[in-house]
């Protein structure tokens, strides 16, 4: 009899490591908290729960690095890529999902697998025998947390992550707003229709900046201090480096026309993205935000056509901790004091819901390999999942490790041919090369 794979925590890169090790051959044990133990974001017990957005970023997969590692998921059979294409709602050129229906099609097939049992209950400490994958993601319960800290000797790294705020369709004035994808993307009417567009003139704008910035936000608490990831910053944070910075970021008004008034350009544009398949939810995109909920009701409804807004969900805050994977981790992302703990996710220091499946999915493929008697290498440097774990367990400097997307910067250079490249040329050559080095991964494990 084989040796059961346990895994604490059942979020993205936990139900992805499961789902691999299970089609593997191993058994599996996912160790959930929730909802018995809860947090202040998740809502639900279910498996693979989102939390933030309700996107997969983009979907191209030939000249952008994650559309590339969607690519290399569904090659690699892929549970949450392969649920989030059953369950995708028109996003342009991103892959978003009905976030609901998502989590639970997730968690019934793993429910449903011979391999797999769902566990309930807190685990407090790292375990000292046996075969672990640490996958508890950005809200890490206090007691693991300070194992956690105890067996690697360090403090844990951390930043804050903000939550956009959703919108009750029906309460959005659609005589202000339009329906339309920026440039038009999308081939049925659907897709061009996957978003909501408030615009605002110059005036508007200034004052919704001020508005911005006189807005009480969340204080925290003595002696915390961690810095935001870059691309999650809160609404305010961004209107504190600069008051045109929103205007050239998620409010930029480039590729829309205004349906009502076509002949003036709008200044800046709001947009607010489809949240559920009803088409009853809306989130505001980019508007990850720090201010307090009487403040962000008020200040949100300066948007004009969100003058009478209902939301569904206000905006938050929450710390988010990470190791500092390039000290503490081999390149089969096992804990170097302990090689019977991996560690997956977030907790890694990847950011997003892609990356953390990712990391998933290779460390649920590398336990199971081991529990069968097998050594499995990570992927090659140049492929997505590669350039990945290659950046947490050694590529990056330790000094100052900070949480990853994946970008074509963490790839080896790709050598010219025939002069010059072209940035669309090039970001087409990493990920056909990527896509030969992934391929052979996967045949070399038979």
């Amino acid at each position: 009899m084989t040796e059961t794979l346990h895994i604490i925590g059942g979020g993205m890169a936990g139900s992805e490591a499961a789902w691999q090790a299970a089609q593997m051959g191993v058994d599996v044990v996912i160790h959930e908290m929730r909802p018995a133990t809860g947090t202040f974001a998740h809502r639900t017990g279910n498996l693979a729960e989102m939390v933030c957005s309700n996107s997969f970023r983009s979907d191209d997969d030939e000249r952008n690095a994650v559309g590339l590692l969607h690519w290399e998921m569904r090659a690699a059979n892929g549970l949450i890529m392969a649920m989030a294409e059953a369950h995708r709602l028109p996003a342009g050129g991103a892959l978003a999902v009905d976030r609901d229906p998502f989590s639970e099609a997730v968690t019934a097939r793993l429910r449903a697998h011979p391999r797999v049992t769902v566990a309930p209950g807190e685990v407090t400490e790292l375990p000292r025998e046996g075969q672990w994958i640490v996958a508890t993601g950005p809200l890490t319960s206090g007691a693991l947390a300070d194992s956690i800290r105890a067996e690697t000797g360090a403090e844990a790294l951390a930043f804050f992550d903000a939550i956009a705020p959703i919108v009750h369709a029906d309460t959005v004035d659609m005589s202000v707003a339009w329906m339309q994808s920026r440039y038009d993307k999308g081939e049925t009417e659907d897709e061009r229709t996957a978003y909501m567009n408030c615009p605002m003139t110059k005036p508007q704008y200034e004052a919704f900046i001020d508005a911005l910035l006189a807005a009480e936000k969340t204080e925290f608490r003595e002696g915390e201090t961690a810095g935001y990831f870059d691309g999650c910053l809160p609404i305010e944070v961004m209107a504190e480096r600069g008051r045109e910075t929103l205007r050239f970021g998620p409010m930029k008004p480039i590729g829309l026309t205004n349906a009502h008034d076509p002949q003036v350009k709008p200044y800046a544009v709001v947009q607010l993205r489809r949240d559920n398949k009803l088409g009853t939810l809306y989130n505001i995109v980019g508007f990850q935000t720090k201010m307090k909920y009487g403040t962000q009701t008020a200040v949100f409804r300066m948007i004009p056509g969100l003058e009478n807004a209902v939301f569904a969900r206000l905006g938050g805050i929450h710390r988010n901790t990470f190791i500092n994977s390039p000290t503490l981790l081999d390149d089969r992302m096992r804990l170097r004091s302990r090689p019977g703990l991996r560690f997956a996710g977030q907790i890694t220091g990847v950011e997003g819901y892609v990356e953390s499946a990712a990391m998933g999915l290779l460390a649920g493929r590398m336990a199971a390999a081991q529990i069968l008697g097998r050594d499995l290498p990570p992927p090659p440097p140049d492929t997505a999942t590669g350039a990945l774990v290659t950046h947490i367990t050694g590529g990056a400097e330790a000094k100052t490790f900070q949480p990853m997307n994946v970008n074509f910067g963490l790839f080896p250079p790709v050598e010219a041919r025939g002069g010059r490249r072209g940035r669309k040329d090039r970001y087409l050559a990493y990920t056909e090369r990527a896509k030969t080095s992934f391929s052979q991964w996967l045949a070399a494990q038979g």
